[in-house]
């Protein structure tokens, strides 16, 4: 499966740290941020999800659901909100599949070793359901307000 902006966004159906079955589709009507992080409880994560947390208001100002996905599970979600204070929902991608539909589960490397994760990313995904924007590779300062303020200018 491609993803391509303009064109449909991916389909997916994943539980969230609350035991629910979180559907893309139930979102419609809505602004979707979909952010794919690698791992609870690391740096550059916790930094990224409490920019969201932090700018969470702004964000339903402009009609925005903000997503975190990751393969941790919902154990680890739960405790990472717990901890952070986090008023979204994460979703648990254990077996990687809507990473790999949107192709953000990638050869990485760290320290000499190669394995395979999440490359941090962002999708902003309009009301109808299409990719409206991505952020790739993303560098965690500063990004949660470029999508805020992608949001306002473009939404």
């Amino acid at each position: 499966m491609s993803i391509e902006v303009g064109k449909k966004a991916p389909e997916f159906e994943l539980q969230a740290n609350n035991g629910e079955t979180v559907k893309l589709s139930d979102f419609k009507g809505k602004n979707v941020v979909l952010y794919f992080y690698p791992k609870d409880m690391t740096p550059g994560c916790t930094t990224e999800a409490c920019d969201f947390r932090d700018k969470h208001d702004e964000f339903k100002g402009v009609n925005a659901v903000i997503l975190g996905v990751s393969p941790d599970p919902v154990d680890k979600h739960q405790k990472f909100i717990d901890k952070h204070g986090l008023p979204f929902l994460l979703l648990v991608d254990e077996d990687h599949k809507v990473a790999e539909d949107y192709d953000v589960w990638k050869l990485k490397k760290n320290f000499g070793k190669e394995y395979m994760g999440i490359e941090r990313s962002t999708f902003l995904i309009d009301k109808k359901g299409n990719l409206a924007k991505e952020w790739r590779k993303v560098r965690v300062k500063g990004h949660v307000d470029d999508a805020l303020e992608y949001i306002r200018e473009n939404m």
